[in-house]
């Protein structure tokens, strides 16, 4: 079961890899969720953001009635890759079944090595955007450390 250290990878770019994976028949663990990066200028990739978790009217939200968009940055990667899987149909469910994302890194997954998608991974340059950060922004309480 291949660990994967989602620290400085492109949200997008790690998903679309992961969810094919996945797809395939491996079992994934990714660990450090909060430090994957959304690239972009950061207020507008806030505005797309703070848009989708508050997309609706009010009332709407007050039934419960969807699209539910998270805060925390492990659901956040979670649902990202979710959305590039057939999920309404029985493969793309058991799929997301084999994946587990963490903040951080557990004490299970200590002395396990991590792999890093080459493809994925990004040099930073340019503007760009932590989960973390995006979370704390949403109203999550979760704690950025950077």
């Amino acid at each position: 079961m291949p660990t994967i250290d989602a620290t400085g990878h492109v949200v997008g770019r790690l998903a679309s890899i992961l969810a094919k994976r996945l797809l395939n028949g491996e079992e994934i663990v990714i660990v450090n969720a909060e430090k994957a990066i959304v690239t972009g200028k950061r207020s507008v990739v806030f505005q797309e953001y703070r848009a989708r978790h508050q997309r609706g009217s009010t009332a709407s939200r007050m039934r419960g009635i969807g699209p539910n968009y998270p805060r925390r940055p492990d659901l956040i990667l979670r649902r990202t890759i979710s959305r590039m899987m057939p999920y309404q149909q029985p493969r793309g469910r058991d799929a997301l079944k084999r994946l587990r994302v963490y903040l951080s890194v557990p004490d299970a997954f200590k002395d396990k090595p991590l792999e890093v998608v080459e493809v994925a991974k990004r040099p930073p340059q340019g503007p760009f955007m932590s989960l973390g950060e995006i979370s704390k922004l949403l109203g999550s309480k979760f704690e950025v450390t950077r």
